[in-house]
């Protein structure tokens, strides 16, 4: 069994890098490839740490499983058709490897992230057999800081499918957990949750391209439910819920529904000031610079 070429894709959203994989094949039964048999730059695949997992989860799939993961636009015969997945060595058609990856991820996000996708950072695994349509995944998981080990198992076969395997997530920010439910049920909370994971990631490139300090109020049902900072003018940056202790530079009023239409480019901010829906105090210059921002940064 020889490691393939390791690959490498980049997924980017304009000039941002939104998403990279990376990725090793390994033939069976051929070989003379020539080079290197590993790489420095592979992500190593980790052992789970030697105790009882302190979580499982586990789902049935359905015998239609594979046909339905075809929709996602991955049309290979070996999945979907008998001759040619015998040609493969396999009784019938085998599971879409990255579909029991995906019934994973899930299991992982909904035991230690409340079942909230942007808490997702990275995820490693070895496919180590395959998965036939109709069996149950079994995920073993071991939390080790915001890392978690995982091993995914047939469950009426006891053989381990996915191995090695672990998935990073993002902290929960200031913006999330108990701080967003402490205004009620408010949309903006998410967008400036994601604001917050966006400034720990690139704040200080933010603070260099705007050097303000941005207050907000959030109305809901005429009275005032949430005040956020954000900081882009002091060391990398920073968003915490609460007044700003000194001035701030532009101080924005909004209600939770209209701030909404704004980031998602539904209201025009000149429309909603001038219309007074929207109501600004201090440099009102800077605050173009916020617009790019949340547009660039803050999707939903």
């Amino acid at each position: 069994m020889d490691t393939g070429p390791l690959g490498y894709v980049n997924t980017y959203s304009g000039d941002e890098l939104i998403c990279y994989n990376q990725f090793s094949v390994f033939v069976v039964g051929a070989g003379g490839f020539g080079g290197k048999r590993t790489s420095e730059k592979a992500k190593a695949s980790l052992p789970p740490p030697k105790r009882a997992p302190d979580a499982v989860v586990i789902d049935s799939t359905t015998r239609d499983q594979a046909a339905l993961y075809r929709l996602s636009g991955d049309w290979n015969p070996l999945h979907i058709d008998p001759s040619f997945a015998a040609m493969g060595g396999f009784q019938a058609p085998i599971l879409h490897g990255l579909c029991s990856f995906g019934f994973a991820a899930r299991h992982v996000l909904k035991q230690f992230a409340d079942n909230d996708p942007s808490r997702f950072k990275a995820i490693k695994v070895r496919f180590a057999k395959p998965v036939m349509p109709g069996q149950s995944l079994q995920t073993e998981m071991w939390k080790e800081g915001n890392r978690i080990h995982i091993q995914c198992k047939v469950k009426e076969t006891d053989a381990i499918v996915l191995a090695g395997a672990y998935v990073d997530l993002h902290g929960a920010s200031e913006a999330s957990s108990e701080n967003l439910t402490q205004g009620g049920d408010l949309r903006s909370d998410l967008v400036f949750a994601e604001i917050g994971r966006r400034i720990k990631d690139v704040g200080s490139e933010l603070v260099k391209k705007v050097n303000a300090v941005f207050s907000w109020e959030i109305i809901n049902d005429g009275k005032s439910a949430a005040q956020w900072t954000i900081d882009l003018k002091n060391g990398s940056g920073s968003l915490h819920k609460g007044p700003y202790s000194g001035k701030a530079d532009v101080t924005f009023t909004v209600s939770d529904k209209d701030f909404m239409e704004v980031v998602q480019g539904k209201l025009n901010p000149q429309k909603a000031f001038f219309s007074g829906l929207l109501k600004v105090k201090g440099n009102i210059m800077l605050s173009q610079k916020l617009e790019v921002i949340l547009k660039d940064y803050a999707k939903l």
